[in-house]
C-alpha cells in the first residue's frame, strides 16, 4: 500500500546536515518526495512510498536522525498519495 506523509521536525535540525542525511536515507529506502528547511527553524519532509519504507524513515527520524542533530519534536501527518513526485530531493 502506497503512503504519503508530511513530517515536521523540531529541534537542532538546521545547519547540521539534517537535510542531506534525510536525503541519503530516503534514497536508500527508495522513497520519493523532498526535504526542506522552514522559516520557523523546523525541517519539513514530504515522503511517499510503501508502508514499510515510510515506517523505516519515520523510525530513523524518531530515533534521532543524524548524530549531528538534536530532535525535540516530530509531527507526522498522513496525506493522500499522488503521482506528482518522481524522485527525492533537497529543496532550498
Amino acid at each position: 500500500m502506497i503512503k504519503k506523509v508530511k513530517i515536521n521536525v523540531k529541534g537542532r535540525v538546521q545547519g547540521v546536515g539534517f537535510r542531506f542525511f534525510t536525503y541519503q536515507q530516503a534514497q536508500q529506502l527508495g522513497l520519493v518526495g523532498y526535504v526542506r528547511n522552514l522559516d520557523n527553524g523546523e525541517v519539513e519532509i514530504i515522503a511517499q512510498g510503501n508502508s514499510l519504507q515510510i515506517a523505516k524513515l519515520t523510525q530513523w527520524i524518531e530515533n534521532g536522525g543524524p548524530a549531528s542533530s538534536r530532535i525535540s519534536h516530530v509531527k507526522i501527518y498522513e496525506l493522500l498519495p499522488q503521482n506528482d513526485l518522481t524522485s527525492f530531493n533537497v529543496r532550498y
